[in-house]
């Protein structure tokens, strides 16, 4: 890879995101590439991860992605990020949400062989004013979902009984 490889593709990933170029984002991955998204899941294959890019602009406009203090080795690339846009959601159409996090990327021949993020999604979501409860639904899920991994075990499995 180029030295400048990272940062240009974290500005082609961000504009793609940004204008709803599906067949753009797609493009910048394996063809069993994985983006795995902190609200919408994880997509495998370029023609899921098209879709997740379709649902996006379904539930929200305006986006803006910004990445900031990108590094890599040339086979794994880290960014913190900064993102925001405008709720399409009929519960909270209009409103602003801007949250920041950060992205893992892994490559394979120059492209993303898999996406993930960590951030706080209860901040995200209070900006949309959803009930408590079902933000405590969300969070739930999400914890028990990260609690399920087989690398939470060596935390988890030191706390049981016995």
């Amino acid at each position: 890879m180029t030295p400048n490889f990272f940062p240009g593709l974290l500005g082609t990933f961000a504009r793609a995101v940004e204008t709803n170029d599906a067949a753009g984002l797609a493009s910048l991955f394996t063809a069993d590439g994985i983006y795995e998204d902190g609200f919408f899941g994880s997509h495998t294959g370029r023609n899921a991860i098209a879709a997740m890019l379709q649902r996006f602009h379904e539930t929200g406009s305006s986006y803006c992605w910004e990445f900031i203090d990108p590094v890599s080795d040339g086979a794994t690339g880290y960014a913190r990020f900064r993102f925001s846009y405008a709720s399409l959601l009929p519960e909270s159409a209009g409103r602003p949400v801007l949250f920041e996090g950060i992205s893992c990327f892994r490559f394979r021949d120059d492209l993303i062989v898999r996406y993930s993020e960590a951030f706080d999604r209860g901040v995200a979501l209070v900006q949309l004013d959803f009930p408590p409860a079902r933000i405590t639904r969300v969070l739930e899920r999400t914890a028990a979902a990260q609690n399920r991994l087989p690398e939470a075990r060596r935390h988890l499995d030191r706390f049981l009984p016995g």
